[in-house]
């Protein structure tokens, strides 16, 4: 009863007092923020949003923070050293901060600090140095082959399905989770646990979570730390080969000064596990919905295979997996124009800077031949740039081109349904009617 008692006052500091107001918010005037967390339209269609308030300006100022839907204003904001990552609960007021404190739980959350997304130099420099001297160019460059060997896989476990499948659960899913997997060297009978920890915690970035979402969530965190801490025993017991050994190898041989501690190693290795997998997940569910909706495209990558990067790009710019981040100013700054004061919480609308028309013509157009989509925002810039969007693009283009290379006839069977996420966007059921294989039709 006490623990139940404290997460509901948890819940009130983090979540509830945001979203009673947003609602009022969205009611009475239409405030942005508020919009952003209560408006179901907003959460339906995010482009639509961001062309309604592009006229007011690159930055515009909310009842109590800043968004930017401007392409230039967010990239500047995401390499400034004006601004610093926020992390949950930082832009709350003085006493729902002081909650948070006194009602904090000892889990680790991706983004609360020690995550590399809730930290800055020098902490964020010495960890993010380490966890490169692992994730390599070289050893990224040499899962493509497990990429495309897991995706084979698990499409042969496809074939002859004469019914609707749903591909995000049969397919999109479980193709990030096994690579993501063989990286942090998580045997083959506890990737299901992370999957179902993966999907309860999706909605962790969210702020004006309701209850239940909220307690979801603390379920998820809860198996998924309890989960972590003994794998990490185990890879220390008994190391692999994985690309997780030899980071917790390289913390201890690593300079004094250089080391992980074991609370920064355990939300590395989370951090890396979540993002490597629930993004992922989105940018093959969005890239096969949109795919399916202009065969034109289909027809062309079939004819023209040398395209599929730059449709991985297109793909991550039109339908972006991440559609927000947030930066605090740490000092009295101006930007384009206006004033920010320190303290004060931008919302930087990733999914709005890439849809930019001073920057993409006919921007709401999916143009697998756009010659700049690669300048989309989807990985963030500056220090805090996706430490896998080398591997997102490899597992984009390869699970993708081998899905449609393999059933060229696929067609949608159904809507599908949106996940109930904000800050993360994607489908969380597709169902598609596969059609024969390429080998069928062509036998």
């Amino acid at each position: 009863m006490a623990v139940d008692l404290r997460q509901r006052v948890r819940w009130l500091a983090l979540h509830g007092v945001i979203r009673g107001m947003s609602k009022i918010g969205t009611r009475r005037g239409g405030d942005p923020q508020a919009r952003l967390i209560s408006d179901p339209d907003v959460r339906a269609d995010p482009a639509a949003f961001a062309d309604e308030l592009r006229d007011r300006g690159p930055l515009i100022r909310c009842r109590a923070v800043l968004l930017t839907f401007d392409h230039q204003v967010a990239g500047e904001l995401l390499r400034s050293d004006d601004f610093h990552v926020s992390a949950l609960g930082s832009g709350l007021p003085q006493p729902l901060r002081w909650i948070n404190r006194k009602t904090h739980p000892d889990l680790l959350h991706p983004i609360e600090p020690p995550s590399l997304l809730s930290i800055e130099p020098p902490d964020h420099t010495r960890c993010r140095k380490l966890v490169s001297s692992v994730f390599t160019p070289r050893a990224v460059a040499a899962l493509r082959d497990r990429v495309q060997q897991t995706a084979d896989q698990l499409l042969d476990g496809l074939d002859g399905e004469s019914g609707p499948v749903d591909v995000v659960a049969r397919y999109c899913s479980q193709l990030p989770v096994a690579v993501i997997s063989d990286i942090l060297g998580v045997p083959e009978r506890d990737r299901q646990h992370i999957l179902h920890f993966g999907e309860l915690g999706a909605p962790s970035l969210d702020i004006g979570l309701s209850w239940q979402q909220y307690m979801q969530v603390h379920r998820g965190l809860v198996g998924f730390n309890n989960w972590l801490g003994e794998h990490l025993q185990q890879l220390r017991r008994n190391p692999g080969d994985d690309l997780m050994s030899q980071l917790i190898q390289a913390s201890q041989d690593s300079d004094e000064g250089a080391r992980l501690t074991e609370r920064e190693l355990q939300a590395t290795a989370g951090l890396v596990l979540a993002a490597g997998f629930e993004t992922t997940v989105n940018l093959l569910g969005n890239g096969i919905r949109m795919l399916l909706d202009t065969p034109e495209h289909l027809q062309t990558l079939s004819s023209r295979p040398e395209l599929w990067p730059t449709a991985v790009e297109e793909i991550l710019r039109l339908d972006s997996p991440v559609q927000m981040s947030a930066r605090i100013a740490r000092r009295d700054v101006e930007v384009a124009g206006t004033a920010v004061k320190r303290g004060e919480l931008v919302i930087i609308h990733l999914a709005g800077a890439n849809r930019d028309p001073k920057v993409f013509d006919d921007p709401h157009r999916f143009d697998i031949e756009r010659e700049n989509a690669g300048k989309h925002l989807s990985f963030s810039a500056g220090r805090h740039f996706c430490l896998g969007a080398a591997l997102a693009r490899a597992e984009g283009e390869v699970g993708l081109r081998t899905f449609f290379e393999r059933y060229p006839d696929a067609r949608l069977a159904g809507a599908g349904s949106r996940r109930d996420t904000r800050v993360l966007r994607g489908w969380s059921t597709l169902p598609i009617t596969l059609g024969k294989t390429r080998a069928a039709i062509g036998s």
